[in-house]
């Protein structure tokens, strides 16, 4: 039976992310996350289904694909589809032609599960491996301690405090109350939460956004950030145990991240609290 390559539209997009929900489990290889497509949300939810790919057989989704960014493909697998030689094939097919609608010309990345085929025959096929990343991951099965500050979790009426602090912490952030309520909109944010971190004085000095991928699966942190001026105080290791926290209080089996490895600033404040690195992962990268 042929594998279809689709775009599944706006109406279409809760079958994407039920399919990445399912194929998250304790112990998977870092991939693509539901929470992945419910940041991307951000842009609405015409904007999201542009972004994403999926590839179908016989009307089951077997991988889905975020365009995040016009040169960079965050593919993932289903778990008995990994080593499928006809899907890979596809796939790689698919990423390395620019008439297929995946990626265009000049130099790409494409992101996907260091055990899929897939990886394999595009390092075959003349793609190189890219900067390495760092997975982290914390085990929620215990109770988590205390940050040790007072967080809140972000409602519709606080969304200008997230963005603000969002905007605070990322130089070329561009994420606006808006935006932050068409996140909020989007199906994967019922299983997600936003808080906030709070100094002595009231001021907003941390933020997270939290996605659960269902109870007893692992939970995604995505974005974490601290205030420019409020950094060197702890606030970024406080903010990622109340994240953690928060997971575990929507059921997830653990909770997980993922930094640049050149980000060693990050990757410490995640090991400070309680996150521990995972074996180093890579994107492809196509040179033009």
């Amino acid at each position: 039976m042929a594998i279809a390559l689709g775009e599944p539209g706006a109406d279409g997009l809760s079958e994407a992310v039920g399919a990445l929900r399912e194929w998250q489990y304790e112990g998977a290889p870092m991939q693509l996350h539901p929470g992945d497509l419910g940041w991307f949300w951000r842009f609405g939810a015409q904007a999201t289904a542009a972004a994403v790919r999926t590839w179908s057989r016989g009307g089951r989704i077997l991988a889905v694909g975020l365009l995040d960014g016009p040169g960079l493909l965050r593919l993932t697998v289903a778990p008995d589809a990994r080593r499928d030689e006809e899907l890979a094939q596809r796939l790689a097919q698919d990423v390395t032609v620019p008439e297929r609608g995946v990626l265009a010309e000049g130099t790409v990345h494409v992101e996907a599960p260091m055990d899929a085929l897939v990886q394999d025959l595009l390092s075959e096929g003349g793609w190189h491996a890219d900067e390495p990343w760092t997975p982290l991951c914390r085990d929620l099965t215990e109770p988590v301690e205390d940050p040790g500050v007072r967080i809140g979790v972000i409602g519709p009426e606080q969304a200008h405090v997230r963005t603000a602090v969002q905007r605070a912490s990322f130089d070329r952030s561009a994420f606006t109350d808006e935006r932050w309520h068409a996140m909020a909109a989007g199906p994967p944010y019922a299983d997600a939460r936003c808080l906030v971190a709070y100094d002595d004085r009231g001021d907003a000095v941390a933020a997270v956004t939290v996605w659960s991928a269902g109870p007893g699966r692992p939970g995604l942190l995505e974005p974490t950030g601290v205030h420019r001026e409020h950094r060197g105080h702890g606030y970024g290791r406080a903010i990622t145990v109340a994240a953690a926290a928060a997971l575990g209080e929507l059921g997830s089996s653990s909770a997980i991240v993922c930094t640049p490895s050149s980000n060693t600033a990050a990757v410490a404040t995640y090991t400070s609290a309680g996150f521990r690195p995972r074996p180093e992962i890579r994107d492809l990268r196509r040179d033009a």
